[in-house]
């Protein structure tokens, strides 16, 4: 538990700016973790509802391919899907990066919010 408390203190500026986005179902009211452990991993971010992680790599991954790799089967092999982009095809495009987030979670997980015939109702995500 100490390593996930070391990356969130450390993160990137480009995490930092994501988190912000995701935060607090900000982001279309999925709800996402932030550097969550599963299994012998930390993610960047998870909505786990829609099983789904979202990696940023940073110039460092370039030279560990192979472990990502590994990383991906083993999150793959256990439900997650995992998407990845790279911190500078975020920093420079940070709306089509967000669009296809929005792509994947919506067709993982087509709404997060309950529905109005259901149990519950829209009114009470007012706040998003």
């Amino acid at each position: 538990m100490d390593n996930v408390k070391q990356l969130r203190i450390a993160m990137t500026p480009e995490e930092l700016r994501l988190w912000y986005q995701l935060r607090g179902r900000r982001f279309f009211g999925y709800k996402f973790r932030r550097q969550m452990p599963i299994g012998p991993y930390v993610v960047d971010f998870a909505c786990i509802k829609a099983k789904l992680i979202v990696e940023l790599d940073g110039g460092q991954h370039q030279d560990r391919e192979a472990y990502d790799l590994h990383r991906s089967e083993f999150l793959n092999a256990n439900g997650w899907e995992v998407v990845r982009f790279w911190n500078n095809e975020f920093r420079e495009n940070e709306e089509a990066v967000l669009m296809v987030l929005l792509q994947h979670l919506r067709r993982l997980l087509p709404s997060p919010w309950p529905s109005p015939t259901g149990r519950g109702n829209l009114t009470s995500c007012r706040g998003f």
